[in-house]
């Protein structure tokens, strides 16, 4: 590990990252991610100019992630190890993931299509304007199902391997993807680096979820294992596909398909098998991500007891 710490140092922190975020939610004020992400939009203005290319993205990607990092891998030693715990809290989003979700399978519960599409709209780039339930629906669970994967499990992955600040070096990746990744004519040769970057650090984080997701499934984990060997690779993000695929096979749900982008219909591969994404499959999805992340906090915990008890027997 590169953190420092023992096992179980290791494993009690994560855990208190873990309910910090359940008990307080993201930060109503102040968010630091809210903050960098107006420091990443200040560096593209100034660095993305006509013409710009790889060498000018990659150059703004260290600018705006590696002082962070570092500047939170320094604050260590002064603040103690109660630190690591705070960054995680303030990376992970998985009590973000559920407040900002589960309004939308109420609103469509009860009817209200309106303000479905309003709130399904400020989590998805897709257009929900003429959006039906399903479509709402199927958003919602692939939203859940892969922001799951970045919100919540590659925080947890970078956060074993390296404390908080790795926590904070994965987010801040993040999130550059996520503002900067996209094939178009303004981020295509700019926002390369960060998307190549995001894919690195997402690798490993997003297979061990897809495994998660697969385990999880109850009597159905070889659907959910075949979606995602057989469906995954179709999918344009190498990462998303087995996160989503597997996801999708674990509910018994169909996702993917047909999805309305700034006024264009795109065609994307189907994921996972059964019948279309229903209001009550959002909650399931949730119950899914909630579940994926006790079983990874209860894996940290175990192991740090093994290697507590390996190490008193040496």
């Amino acid at each position: 590990m590169l953190t420092g710490l023992s096992a179980p140092a290791l494993a009690l922190l994560l855990v208190a990252g873990i309910v910090l975020d359940l008990l307080l939610g993201e930060a109503r004020r102040w968010h630091p991610l809210v903050g960098f992400g107006r420091l990443a939009g200040w560096l593209e203005r100034r660095l993305n100019r006509a013409n710009a290319r790889f060498g000018r993205g990659a150059a703004a990607w260290m600018l705006a992630v590696l002082p962070l990092s570092a500047v939170s891998w320094l604050m260590l030693e002064p603040a103690g190890l109660w630190l690591h715990a705070v960054l995680l809290y303030l990376c992970i989003g998985l009590r973000s993931l559920r407040d900002h979700t589960l309004p939308i399978y109420t609103a469509l519960r009860e009817g209200d299509l309106a303000r479905a599409r309003m709130l399904t709209a400020r989590i998805v780039s897709r257009d929900t304007a003429d959006a039906g339930e399903g479509d709402l629906a199927k958003a919602s669970a692939e939203s859940l199902l892969e922001n799951g994967n970045d919100a919540v499990f590659g925080t947890l992955f970078w956060f074993a391997v390296a404390g908080g600040p790795g926590a904070v070096l994965f987010r801040l990746a993040n999130t550059l993807d996520a503002m900067w990744g996209y094939r178009n004519e303004r981020y295509t040769l700019f926002g390369r680096c960060a998307a190549r970057a995001d894919d690195l650090l997402n690798y490993l984080p997003a297979r061990l979820t897809a495994l998660s997701y697969v385990l999880l499934a109850g009597t159905e984990r070889s659907r959910a294992w075949r979606c995602w060997r057989t469906q995954a690779p179709a999918w344009s993000s190498p990462n998303a596909g087995p996160v989503m695929a597997s996801g999708a096979g674990a509910l018994g749900i169909s996702l993917g398909g047909a999805a309305i982008y700034d006024g264009e219909v795109e065609h994307r591969p189907p994921l996972g098998a059964g019948p279309a994404a229903a209001p009550a499959d959002i909650l399931r999805a949730w119950r899914l991500v909630l579940r994926t992340t006790l079983l990874w906090a209860g894996a940290v915990c175990a192991a740090a007891l093994l290697l507590s008890i390996g190490g008193a027997h040496a």
